[in-house]
């Protein structure tokens, strides 16, 4: 079984040109819309509820913040670190139009010119799943990911479903994730599937 043991906050950059320095592509990176529950899967995730800083007013984290995790494998006790990579939310409301261009260009050249990256984590708010800036940026990702990069789509706050809607969901999304981060539903499989796609043990596209 894999579990994550350890996670530190490592640094925050405005900018594809300004993250720090690497020559692993090891960074996982989460991106989600405003208020979808980026932040508390990542607390939920690493099981440090203060990783993630969750934000009462949509849109205000305006940078690239990068943490440095640590996974151990139980059954050989080997202990490997990997990078979260939390993106800011896209889609809010509350910022001028310039600022709100600026940002995502920020955002679509990180996605676009990151060499670093193995792993793109796309949430979905599962109670609204055909929002247009989420087909949007899946497109995106599908456009822009290159051939060694994998794309994960997780549905969040899936406790909020009743179980004929869940089916439904999972029916119209087979390959997506499920996960509902205040009951800690879904998330020990999450560290599993994240695992196995950085360390070259999936054969999933």
């Amino acid at each position: 079984m894999i579990e994550i043991v350890d996670a530190k906050f490592i640094t925050s950059a405005p900018n594809v040109n300004a993250a720090p320095e690497s020559n692993i592509q090891d960074e996982i990176v989460f991106m989600a819309r405003s208020n979808v529950g980026k932040s508390s899967l990542l607390n939920a995730l690493t099981n440090h509820k203060g990783l993630a800083k969750v934000s009462s007013t949509p849109g205000k984290t305006r940078l690239i913040n990068y943490f440095d995790i640590t996974f151990i494998d139980r059954d050989t006790s080997e202990k490997r670190v990997a990078k979260f990579v939390d993106l800011p939310g896209f889609g809010y409301a509350k910022v001028s139009k310039s600022l709100k261009n600026d940002w995502e260009k920020n955002l679509t050249d990180y996605i676009a010119q990151r060499e670093q990256i193995k792993l793109f984590i796309h949430l979905i708010d599962c109670r609204h799943p055909h929002l247009d800036i989420d087909t949007s940026v899946s497109q995106f990702l599908f456009d822009n990911a290159r051939e060694d990069q994998y794309i994960l789509q997780i549905f969040t706050k899936i406790d909020k479903l009743n179980q004929k809607e869940q089916n439904k969901l999972r029916r119209e999304f087979p390959d997506a994730l499920m996960v509902s981060s205040s009951k800690k539903r879904g998330t020990k499989k999450i560290i599993q599937i994240i695992y196995d796609i950085v360390y070259g043990n999936s054969d999933d596209d």
